[in-house]
């Protein structure tokens, strides 16, 4: 033993020193727990690394020897573990950690994991998958799981989010989108209608008139829409009875009410089977909704007494249809006569394509919905708000919506609707 002071020493091995420090905790004897650093050819070198390492243990910055060495996939587990998600974001997370993470990192220490080696399995991701928007949700778990080992068992996280080395890539190709034209969102209602009936129509011009998400369209109880809401709200949180008070001055069938959808909910696949959920991000919204559309879910309403205000073809939920694949392509492709026949259900006649939406998600009729908002000028906090999105900072704290912005915001619709109509009655 050459040097010792402060819980630090130093000791000669053969050719080369080997520094031992306190690492602050106590076996289970008693007996202080010492970790150590050999490969050293200068005792004083040695020595003030010990030092050093003392100094990150007191100010609360060190990382021992076995935090550090930690397998990745022993820190994924407990990560993992320790997460509070929907079920669908746990669903993909974990689809991604045990596709991609685990099987990269395997026998690979989290102290390990510097700046190159992130580098290294970006590059080795986005081969393996080209589209930016899925190698991009890869990198984005491994992030937060990188940048939650700080500081226990890494003293910085390697992610790279402001500045990138190398040679230029884009980062995102967004979607290409043509204006939302209402001629072709009349020919999708009237393709729906052929599919699943009035129903379909109906709803088609509800996404195109609301912007509410597919599964908020799916989960949409009776008793959250018009013209039974708000008077049949259910009223399931004690805590809300005052906005439940205002709402019934607000909202509804009568003079001087605004009709409006409740979104209090969607639906989810959720280990095989269907579940009503809160809205993404928690978005409970009210939405007011035109004249004519008030007109059309009145209708619909009367029509049935299903609980779901947007059946599917057999009474149930379309939560639990394979609603991309049975409804949504004949609707925006198009398809042929079906005719009666040995094995066939329901023939009906055919249906036109949609060159707008053939092809395409179903979701492009929200993103058309907020580009028609945004045409009509609304404020951007009432736009914001009814598509279900947090504004930040000053303006989401301060701004509210108020009535004449929501009537606004049913005229307008109302007018576009009234255009349409006249236009195709014109020709």
């Amino acid at each position: 033993m050459a040097r010792r002071a402060t819980d630090v020493y130093t000791e000669w091995r053969g050719g080369t020193c080997r520094v031992k420090w306190w690492s602050g905790e106590y076996l289970p004897s008693g007996r202080k727990r010492f970790e150590s650093e050999g490969g050293f050819t200068d005792e004083d070198e040695a020595y003030d690394y010990g030092l050093d390492k003392m100094s990150e243990i007191r100010h609360g910055t060190g990382i021992s020897n076995r935090d550090s060495a930690t397998l990745m996939e022993d820190w994924i587990d407990d990560w993992f573990a320790a997460t509070d998600h929907a079920y669908t974001t746990y669903k993909s997370y974990k689809a991604i950690i045990n596709q991609h993470i685990r099987p990269y990192f395997t026998g690979k220490a989290v102290g390990e994991i510097d700046v190159i080696a992130y580098r290294a399995f970006r590059k080795h991701i986005q081969k393996k998958l080209p589209a930016a928007g899925s190698s991009r949700n890869v990198m984005t778990v491994l992030g937060m799981i990188l940048d939650d080992a700080v500081p226990r068992l890494i003293k910085t996280s390697p992610v790279e989010r402001k500045r990138q080395r190398g040679r230029y890539v884009k980062r995102t190709t967004r979607e290409r989108k043509r204006d939302m034209d209402i001629a072709a969102v009349n020919q999708l209602a009237c393709n729906a209608e052929v599919v699943f009936g009035y129903a379909g129509y109906v709803m088609i011009w509800t996404m195109a008139m609301t912007g509410m998400r597919p599964g908020e369209l799916f989960g949409l109880r009776r008793e959250y829409c018009y013209p039974n809401w708000p008077g049949s709200d259910p009223h399931p949180d004690e805590d809300e009875e005052e906005r439940y008070a205002e709402d019934a001055l607000r909202y509804g069938k009568g003079e001087g009410l605004m009709p409006a959808i409740r979104v209090q909910q969607q639906v989810q696949q959720e280990k095989g089977t269907l579940a009503e959920v809160s809205p993404k991000y928690y978005s409970y919204r009210t939405l007011v909704v035109p004249q004519f559309l008030a007109d059309m879910l009145e209708k619909l309403l009367a029509s049935h007494d299903n609980k779901w205000v947007f059946p599917a073809i057999g009474g149930g939920c379309l939560g639990s249809a394979a609603f991309s694949v049975d409804y949504w392509p004949h609707i925006s492709k198009g398809s042929d006569e079906r005719k009666k026949g040995p094995g066939r259900r329901n023939p009906r006649p055919a249906v036109p394509a949609v060159p707008d939406f053939a092809g395409k998600r179903m979701y492009l009729i929200r993103h058309g919905h907020k580009a028609w908002l945004d045409e009509g000028g609304h404020p951007r906090f009432a736009v914001e708000s009814r598509m279900g999105h947090e504004v930040p900072g000053v303006e989401g704290t301060y701004s509210s919506v108020t009535v004449p912005m929501e009537r606004a915001i049913m005229k307008s619709l109302q007018e576009r609707w009234e255009r349409f109509q006249e236009a195709r009655d014109g020709s």
